[in-house]
């Protein structure tokens, strides 16, 4: 597999490039339909907002513009320990760190739900950023940016791994090549900005940095 020559930092998206946090969003709605219906307003309202909202408000407002019970978004809150990362990340992030790689991610929601969801994934990261702190939603750069200023990393020298289409231009829009790990099978759009590869698996990053 061709290589990206001089990676010394991966930066990722959380809740769905290294976290199976769809499982969660549909046992807090109650079905499978229902969760995908209410996170897919959430999306809306978060890539449409911008600057920071409460994450919590947007999770609440969506669910009612979903018609989801707005109980469900407390259930998710209170649900957020049961997240669990896909079962290839912690060996492959383990094997990243041990070779010197620096590690972060990047993630949609407030800084209390991010530090917990980190932690799910078993793995000890150079920085975290939600975008409570950085005040601005992916796919705003102002996140991604924050990120590598933490770091102290080139753009170009950093990979991110994306876990929904929004980060590809997000991420590749402050200069960061771009891996889409898409775990669901979605559809790539043609004349968005173009990952340097797509597996619905995370394994191909073992051997690709």
């Amino acid at each position: 597999m061709k290589q990206i020559a001089s990676i010394e930092a991966v930066l990722f998206d959380l809740l769905t490039a290294l976290l199976d946090s769809w499982s969660v969003w549909n046992h807090a709605a109650g079905s499978s339909d229902q969760g995908m219906r209410w996170r897919r307003a959430y999306l809306e309202l978060t890539y449409g907002c911008g600057a920071y909202r409460p994450y919590e408000d947007l999770v609440r407002e969506a669910a009612s513009i979903a018609g989801v019970p707005v109980s469900a978004a407390d259930a998710l809150t209170e649900h957020w320990d049961t997240l669990r990362p896909w079962p290839e990340v912690p060996g492959i992030l383990r094997g990243l760190s041990e070779r010197g790689i620096k590690l972060g991610v990047v993630t949609n929601c407030s800084v209390a739900l991010g530090r917990q969801a980190a932690e799910r994934v078993g793995v000890p990261f150079s920085t975290i950023v939600t975008s409570e702190e950085s005040g601005f939603y992916k796919p705003r750069p102002e996140s991604y940016r924050a990120a590598l200023d933490r770091l102290g990393t080139d753009p170009a020298r950093t990979l991110f791994v994306a876990g929904s289409p929004a980060d590809i231009p997000g991420a590749a829009g402050v200069g960061m090549p771009v891996f889409w790990h898409n775990r669901a099978g979605l559809p790539f759009v043609a004349d968005a900005a173009r990952p340097f590869l797509i597996a619905d698996t995370l394994d191909p990053l073992a051997t690709l940095v």
